[in-house]
């Protein structure tokens, strides 16, 4: 939806191009266009995504062993062994690798 005109914008796949793996319902996103017509979409470029399946954690010895993990808008990646499932990672938009771990805050603490 235009923010301004509230008009409802209609998108293909095609227009988002690689950034429809990873837009999420409600999800703000700059459009690109020229000439009056759409050419794509323009992502954060850092999202963060909940892991929602990956086989459980694994201690290892190299820290670059990677494991595949679907996340809650079912792309596929690898992301580190250390990973479990319901966990929050941050993922690079233009390549769609793992970048890191979020961490929850402490309890207690402001």
């Amino acid at each position: 939806m235009d923010k301004e005109t509230y008009e409802q914008i209609s998108v293909t796949r095609e227009q988002m191009g690689k950034g429809a793996l990873f837009v999420k319902p409600d999800m703000e996103v700059d459009a690109l266009y020229y000439k009056g017509e759409m050419l794509g979409v323009e992502l954060p470029p850092v999202l963060e995504l909940k892991v929602v399946r990956t086989s459980a954690p694994v201690k290892s010895d190299s820290g670059n062993v990677m494991k595949p993990a679907i996340l809650e808008n079912e792309v596929e990646i690898l992301v580190p062994q250390f990973i479990s499932q319901g966990e929050v990672i941050r993922i690079d938009t233009h390549t769609g690798e793992y970048i890191e771990r979020v961490q929850e805050p402490k309890r207690g603490h402001k």
